[in-house]
């Protein structure tokens, strides 16, 4: 049987959001005939029966999560049982469901803050579970280890097909622009449009800006979990003989990193903000250095497309035409 066909039904978990809704359009672009979704107001995902249930109402073959609760660096700080408990729940429910179903393939969508807080540069797959994690995002990277290694377990002890990606840090059109829970792009992108619209003198950044940071628009993800989706299984393993061990579980990034320094210079030119940037370093600066070693993507054959310069000037244009209806 063909692992995935333009008239397979696929379910996309989370299709509403910024990662959802790029990967959405990809499909749909990409010539995949029966997407399903379902709005929040009609399923909570952290609700075991109402997943159950809208497992047993539906007929699919193969399902994205790209549900979670997601957030800066301030509301993970703050809300860290929140993460922890609405993330496990999410995708306890419908990784389980998914077994109990019998569907051909699922991925789940991870993050790059799985990883120790001094891992090794570039961070290789075998680094999770090496050192201490990030303390200002512990519960949503735990939750996410959680969630890879559901994954894992379920493909080693009942021979699943369930993968996992590991995207670095993402942005891009329908990210949270919100200025108390946003992360680092989108937080910079309204801050430098407020500074611009009331004439400020000084935009304020929080930390040293010493940290480096890869970001990725969110559109490369779109394009990586297409790709790796329509990637049969058997090919994977021939082209990568990590996957066996690991059971699919891959990093997704650019491979390139900046200054949190450097991107706020770059995005005060982009967007031609003419005062001064303030780094207030009374403020947590996070992990140090995050860059994902993206080798074994290379080695299937996917690599990024989305310069950063091009990335934040698309982004940009999305705010400015849909400012009216944002939360910021």
């Amino acid at each position: 049987m063909e692992h995935l066909n333009k008239d397979s039904t696929i379910f996309l978990a989370g299709h509403q959001g910024m990662v959802g809704s790029s990967i959405f359009k990809k499909l749909v672009k990409s010539g995949y005939k029966n997407i399903l979704t379902v709005s929040k107001k009609d399923l909570d995902f952290t609700d075991q029966k109402e997943v159950k249930d809208f497992f047993s109402n539906n007929n699919f073959s193969h399902l994205i999560i790209a549900a979670a609760k997601v957030g800066g660096i301030s509301a993970n700080d703050n809300y860290k049982a929140d993460f922890l408990y609405e993330n496990l729940m999410i995708e306890s429910n419908l990784i389980h469901q998914s077994f109990k179903k019998g569907i051909e393939s699922l991925i789940f969508l991870g993050s790059s803050c799985i990883y120790p807080r001094l891992s090794e540069q570039p961070i290789k797959e075998d680094y999770l579970l090496s050192g201490e994690l990030e303390k200002t995002n512990e519960g949503y990277s735990l939750a996410k280890i959680s969630g890879i290694k559901l994954c894992e377990l379920y493909n080693e002890q009942y021979g699943t097909d369930f993968r996992c990606l590991m995207p670095t840090n993402l942005y891009g059109p329908n990210d949270n622009f919100n200025a108390e829970n946003s992360h680092v792009i989108p937080s910079l992108i309204n801050k430098f449009h407020q500074a611009k619209k009331n004439n400020l003198s000084e935009v304020e950044i929080w930390g040293t800006g010493s940290p480096m940071r890869e970001f990725m628009h969110v559109d490369d993800l779109a394009d990586a979990c297409l790709f790796f989706m329509e990637k049969d299984k058997h090919q994977i393993i021939k082209l990568c003989e990590e996957f066996d061990r690991r059971n699919s579980f891959f990093n997704v990034g650019t491979g390139k990193d900046i200054s949190i320094k450097d991107l706020a210079s770059l995005m005060q030119d982009l967007f031609s903000f003419k005062g001064e940037i303030i780094f207030n370093k009374s403020m947590p600066d996070g992990t140090p250095q995050k860059l994902l070693d993206v080798s074994l993507m290379k080695t299937l054959g996917w690599n990024s497309k989305i310069s950063l310069k091009q990335g934040l000037l698309d982004t940009y244009s999305w705010y400015e035409n849909n400012l009216k209806n944002l939360r910021v």
